[in-house]
């Protein structure tokens, strides 16, 4: 047995959950996964006398990796204006209608070139790594033609390669109408189906496929065809649904086997029992529902009551969720939509691997899992959603390897 590495003293919470924690832990870790973990005191001896590396968690508290499921975070320029008009009163559809909103983004990112794109993303990667967050999904949908949308995914890719978090990406070639085809939506359809993801895909830049479907968005009809084209190309698909209106997007979804429908705060409980027969994940956003102004709640007890795994995430983008704190999402979660701390916890862990639905991600500290996780200076899991702006992330290890130290570590 060799390669053995040892994390020591750690008060861990294997699936984030308050009501399991196992005091004095250790995990054993052998090519970048766990392969031991529980009370130091049961650690078995062939650990003991075959570690290469031990390292003392000093006691901290031990969660899995953080996880944020659903991100815009490859864009140029940003939409502070547009926020002032929000404020004196203009609505997220009405800037939409003048040309503002996603086609502004897409103006800005069309016109920047893929290191600035990159420069700017990794800025707001490296804030929610520094909070814990190992795993990310990164959407496009900010270019809206071939090649932006191929320097958006390249730029993706290349976060994944230069910072040690996993990055899945999504092709949101259907987020909006570019402004070239004014009153063609179909012919638009068209391009993103027949052309821009048999390309991408081809390429090996696709990992998923998301529509955005709502009245300022694409149809019903529109939508499938997205899936439909996704499908050939066996990728699993997922759609922004029910954000503003009540479109029947989420049964769609669901008929299509989603791994998620997101935003949701206009889902009837039919929706509900499609997410939960398809087997899909709900994915809430807090901070585009609290920074559009919106009234809706999404239907939380309706979910609970049919059992939908729900999942938080930022959202983060320019124009509606322009957050690079995954921590304040879980805040954001429990007081303005009432949630309890195990169920926001389990939202950025087990239920949001799930929404990513990347082969290597797992959300648990288990047997066989990646060795991704974080060391935190707290006393108790409610503090993750209790504090706001204080950093208590001490330690980030993916794949075993340390990501992000914050202290000396004792060897």
């Amino acid at each position: 047995m060799t390669g053995i590495t040892l994390w020591t003293h750690a008060r861990l919470a294997p699936t984030a959950n308050p009501e399991h924690i196992l005091e004095n832990a250790t995990i054993a870790v052998r090519d970048q996964r766990i392969e031991w973990f529980g009370d130091s005191a049961q650690l078995p001896a062939v650990y003991q006398s075959n570690s290469t590396h031990v390292h003392s968690l000093g006691g901290a508290l031990v969660t899995p990796g953080l996880i944020d499921c659903h991100t815009h975070l490859v864009y140029g320029g940003n939409r502070a204006e547009e926020f002032a008009l929000r404020l004196a009163g203009a609505s997220y559809e009405e800037i939409a209608r003048q040309g503002g909103g996603i086609v502004s983004t897409v103006r800005a990112t069309r016109a920047a070139s893929a290191d600035e794109l990159f420069a700017s993303a990794l800025r707001r990667l490296d804030a929610l790594r520094a909070e814990g967050v190992t795993a990310i999904e990164i959407k496009s949908g900010y270019g809206l033609n071939l090649e932006s949308e191929r320097k958006m995914l390249r730029v993706a890719r290349r976060l994944g390669q230069e910072r040690p978090v996993t990055v899945a990406t999504t092709f949101l070639g259907a987020h909006a109408l570019p402004p070239e085809y004014a009153g063609r939506a179909d012919d638009y359809i068209n391009l993103v189906c027949e052309v821009m993801l048999p390309a991408l895909a081809e390429e090996g830049l696709v990992d998923a496929v998301d529509v955005f479907c709502e009245r300022i968005g694409f149809t019903l009809a529109q939508s499938e065809r997205v899936f439909q084209a996704a499908e050939r190309f066996q990728l699993p698909v997922k759609m922004h649904a029910e954000q503003l209106s009540l479109m029947g997007g989420t049964a769609l979804a669901a008929r299509h086997k989603a791994l998620s429908a997101d935003h949701l705060e206009y889902l009837d409980e039919a929706g509900v029992i499609a997410l939960r027969d398809a087997g899909s994940v709900a994915v809430l956003l807090p901070g585009a529902y609290y920074f559009i102004r919106e009234t809706q709640l999404p239907p939380l007890a309706l979910l609970r009551r049919h059992r939908v795994p729900i999942a938080i995430a930022t959202d983060s983008n320019p124009g509606t969720s322009p957050t690079t704190s995954l921590l304040l999402m879980l805040n954001m979660a429990c007081t303005l939509f009432r949630m309890p701390v195990a169920e926001v916890l389990a939202g950025v862990t087990t239920h949001a691997a799930r929404a990513l639905g990347h082969p290597d991600v797992c959300g648990e500290i288990a047997i066989g899992a990646p060795a991704d996780f974080v060391a935190w200076n707290i006393q108790s899991l409610a503090e993750l959603a209790y504090w706001s702006g204080l950093d208590r992330c001490t330690l980030v290890v993916r794949h075993g390897r340390i990501a992000l130290d914050k202290r000396m570590i004792a060897s």
